[in-house]
């Protein structure tokens, strides 16, 4: 029994140490297309990186990589057959295929077998992690391209560009990636030229001739390497690689370029020009050794062909798939495959499907593949969460002379740079506009200046322009003769425009609407939006809703919505000169008038003689002093320091007063009034009047969703007879209270009609710009073109030959003129009344003193008794003056007739009282030392 337990143990360790056992050799397969531009460089590079992987102890430990290669011949039906035969070979990975076709094609077989498939060329967006999982891209997507290509075209500010692509997986993957990425950019692709694969030289003549019919010169070409050279061919006899003409071209020519040891200067002087992008792999040492170790072998080989960036590709996928054997062995995993019963032969084929078998190890594979850290000739080879490298970069290079020039570098992390991209992954990531340059460009024809990208095309179709045609204001737009002799100030100037453009323009009008409704202007608008029209020229409103869907060029007329109303002349009355105050103005101001004389009268009444005499001679002198003063031609002259204070404050009132009244009362004389008491556009919002709008144009929807006016108060007109008739009308008579126009038809329709006025100020600012398709280049242009006629002059004298009837006086051009009331003067008023009471009771507080003082002096001055018999004889010199002086003035009365005593009689009675009092003194005391003595 124990001899048995240690029999098992020891199977078990043997099984065990069998189970960990590397294999000598692991099957990897490679997949691609031996001569082609591509498979000559990628073949020698696969071999010399088995060989490398092989030589090296630190990868597989012994195991061997074995290498079984397939050439696909350009072929998907091919490179499927070849696809299927080399999984019968137990391979667990394939490198390739280069082609994208055969890629889709392929990743299905691999899908169900579970061998990771490595391609270092197939570049389309389009096989993707998601649908085919086992698919590993060890190359660029086009995706990253593309999207290289739209900054390029961003850079020099083109909006459209011409595709030039082999219509397969290929190309039509990377168009659609570049039209996403333009679209991001604000550009377009404005026109396809799909090429069919393998097309001869007639059917590549077509492509391009239609292409250049077309109004962009910016030509993108992603095509094969192996055929794409005819192109150049071909649109050089087309005169398409002459000056204005920008080629962009894939990073197929730079394969080309990089692969042609012995170039044929006729095929270069057909390039010339050119921008093209290459994937960028960084200078280092080992990729040094491997270009001379790679010319070497070519050389002993006989390989007339060169190296390109695919054979980088190449030789870092072999080390991908010998890192991952390496993980995948590490872990403990064994090479097992395994035969799925659903791959069977069956009714005699001969396929022998039997033979596929599932590399029962795929995931993990796989896995351990996506894992991949590692430094190749290629730079970093690293996949991020989408299965794509890390670090995606292009060289920009611009062929000329014999070679290419590198003017720049692209990356995902900064965008457009003269940097190399490296050195740019040390520094913050800076996408900015101003960050993105490039060096200078040869562009085709031997030219330095950058090429405006695009022309009017050159198809004989002449530019479908769209003009409205209005019921009436045919001094804009009219048409006279049929519809190709249109006239008008809208016209003019887009003629005028049309003739400073570099290039020819035929234009065909194509006239809308019957002459007798306006019709709308933003289906017209809408219609170029649709490619129904390719332009929209007459009186055509800049607004948000239309720039939304259409391209405007710069404004060549200045608009803003008024309103006009009817006026009516004021008529002349007899009592017109009462207009300028209201009633309750004219009382209030006579008040103050006679109050301000009241209170210098009593400020004057005690020091000035002019301001004293009889009762009605005081009154009189009241209302004279009060009323003169309005013409500043009063007599009496005011002597107290308050009564100058309060006559030189309301001498400032006066001239307010007087200045207002003025001005009042030439208005009401000579200005209009309003019919309907509407002064702007609050009035107009808030009653509840009809208001009237030209039919067709963007006034109706301004109103009803900017000011919220209810639908049912507009009223549509069409004709200057309408507007008149309508204002006429008014309200009550079925007609309009207002119109809401643009500034361009009041001016004509006030020309003609002069008993109406805008009223208020513009309350929109906007003007008249002609339509065109969004990212139009024509838009641009003629907004140029616009702007020269405005410097130049032309433009006014354009709106001058057009605007020619006189317009109303404008004397009357103020309307409205109100009557003023007293809330316009009341804080004047305030003022004046308030220091006038002040002044009064700075007068009483003084009066109030003196009379105290007086009062005190008074009784001071009355002889005692003990004194009576000595100054009998005195004091009947004084009885009869005594008699006369009242005996007290503590009364009411005898307070008024304090006051109205003159100042200088009170001060003198004062004087006198004091001298009597210091007399009886000195009286007294004489008696007193002569009885002492």
């Amino acid at each position: 029994m124990g001899a048995l337990r240690l029999t098992l143990l020891l199977l078990a360790l043997l099984a065990a140490a069998a189970a960990g056992a590397r294999p000598s050799e692991v099957a990897v397969g490679a997949l691609f297309t031996f001569d082609s531009t591509i498979g000559r460089a990628a073949r020698l590079a696969i071999e010399l990186a088995v060989d490398d992987v092989n030589a090296d102890p630190t990868v597989l430990a012994g195991t061997q990589l074995k290498l079984i290669t397939q050439d696909t011949n350009c072929s998907g039906f091919f490179g499927t057959i070849e696809a299927l035969q080399l999984m019968e070979k137990n391979v667990v990975a394939v490198i390739g295929p280069q082609s994208s076709g055969i890629g889709h094609v392929i990743s299905h077989v691999v899908n169900e077998l579970h061998v990771p498939l490595l391609s270092f060329a197939a570049t389309d967006p389009t096989l993707s992690a998601s649908e085919y999982p086992y698919f590993i891209r060890t190359t660029i997507s086009d995706y990253f391209q593309m999207n290289a290509i739209a900054s390029i075209v961003d850079y020099y500010q083109w909006k459209e560009v011409t595709a030039i692509f082999v219509d397969d997986d290929y190309g039509r993957g990377g168009v659609s990636a570049l039209g996403d990425a333009l679209a991001a950019k604000r550009a377009r692709i404005s026109y396809k030229a799909p090429i069919p694969p393998n097309s001869n030289a007639d059917v590549i003549n077509d492509v391009l001739f239609r292409a250049n019919m077309m109004e962009s010169r910016v030509m993108v070409v992603h095509v094969n390497p192996d055929t794409g050279m005819k192109i150049f061919s071909i649109a050089n006899k087309l005169q398409m690689m002459a000056s204005g003409y920008v080629w962009i071209v894939t990073d197929w020519l730079a394969a080309v370029l990089d692969s042609s040891t012995s170039r044929d200067l006729k095929d270069m002087s057909h390039i010339q020009g050119l921008i093209v992008l290459r994937q960028h792999t960084p200078e280092s040492d080992a990729k040094n050794k491997f270009i001379s170790k790679w010319n070497n072998v070519a050389r002993n080989r006989s390989i007339t062909s060169g190296l390109n960036s695919y054979g980088y590709y190449a030789y870092d996928s072999v080390w991908a798939v010998a890192h991952g054997i390496d993980q995948f062995l590490n872990s403990g995993q064994q090479i097992n495959f395994s035969t799925d019963p659903r791959l069977h032969d069956s009714n005699g084929s001969t396929l022998q499907l039997s033979t596929l078998k599932i590399f029962d190890g795929g995931e993990q594979m796989l896995q351990q593949l996506l894992l991949t850290n590692f430094t190749g000739l290629t730079g970093p080879v690293q996949f991020n969460s989408d299965r794509n490298l890390i670090r995606p970069a292009y060289d920009i290079l611009n062929v000329g002379g014999s070679g290419s020039q590198l003017i720049g570098y692209w990356s995902n992390y900064s965008g457009l740079s003269v940097t190399a991209p490296e050195i740019l992954y040390h520094k913050p990531p800076n996408t900015s506009s101003i960050a993105q340059q490039l060096h200078n460009v040869v562009w085709p024809g031997d030219s330095t200046t950058t090429p405006r990208g695009w022309v009017f095309p050159n198809n004989g179709q002449p530019l479908r322009v769209g003009v409205p045609i209005k019921a009436s204001f045919k001094e804009l737009l009219a048409v006279s003769r049929g519809p190709d002799n249109v006239t008008g100030y809208c016209i003019d100037v887009f003629n005028a425009a049309i003739k400073l453009l570099p290039y020819p323009v035929p234009c065909q009008f194509i006239t809308i609407g019957d002459g007798t409704k306006n019709p709308n202007y933003d289906d017209i608008i809408k219609m170029v939006a649709a490619n129904s029209l390719d332009a929209a020229v007459g009186d055509f409103a800049i607004v948000r809703n239309r720039t939304r869907i259409a391209e405007f060029t710069q404004p060549y007329i200045e608009s803003g919505l008024v309103i006009v109303a009817p006026v009516k002349q004021a008529t002349s009355s007899a009592w017109a000169f009462l207009k300028p105050f209201t009633l309750e103005m004219w009382c209030v101001t006579g008040a103050l008038f006679i109050f301000v004389g009241i209170v210098v009268w009593i400020l004057e009444h005690r020091t000035n003689e002019e301001f004293r005499g009889s009762p009605r001679r005081q009154v009189i002198t009241i209302f004279w002093f009060s009323f003169s003063t309005m013409f500043f031609s009063h007599r009496q002259n005011t002597v107290s320091a308050l009564g100058r204070f309060v006559l030189i404050i309301w001498l400032f009132v006066v001239l307010i007063i007087n200045s207002s009244y003025t001005a009042s009362l030439t208005s009401i004389l000579t200005v209009q009034q309003l019919a309907t008491g509407i002064a702007g556009i609050d009035d107009l919002i808030s009653s509840a009047l009809p208001i009237g709008y030209q039919a067709g144009k963007f006034t109706r929807s301004y109103l009803i969703e900017e000011l919220s006016v209810p639908e049912s108060r507009l009223v549509p007109l069409n004709t200057i007879q309408e507007y008149a008739d309508a204002l006429k009308r008014g309200p009550k008579g079925g007609g309009v209270a207002a119109i809401v126009d643009e500034m361009p038809y009041v001016e004509i329709f006030l020309s003609y009609h002069c008993n109406f006025r805008v009223v208020g100020q513009e309350f929109t600012k906007e003007g008249w710009g002609f339509a065109f398709q969004r990212d139009s280049p024509l838009a641009a242009d003629l907004s140029t073109a616009i702007l020269q006629l405005s410097e130049s002059g032309q433009l006014q004298r354009i709106h001058d030959e057009w605007f020619t009837r006189p317009s109303c006086s404008s004397d009357d051009n103020e309307v409205g003129a109100t009557r003023l009331g007293l809330g316009s003067f009341w804080g004047l008023f305030l003022v004046c009344a308030l220091i006038c009471l002040f002044a009064l009771l700075i007068f009483f507080i003084r009066i109030c003193w003196q009379y105290s003082k007086y009062s005190s002096s008074e009784a001071a001055g009355e002889p005692s008794a003990a004194d009576a018999d000595a100054a009998a004889a005195a004091a009947a010199s004084d009885a009869a003056e005594r008699q006369r002086r009242p005996s007290r003035l503590g009364s009411f009365k005898e307070l008024m007739q304090f006051v109205d005593k003159k100042e200088e009689e009170v001060r003198r009675t004062m004087k006198r009282r004091s001298s009597e009092k210091d007399n009886q003194a000195a009286g007294s005391s004489d008696p007193q030392s002569m009885a002492s003595a």
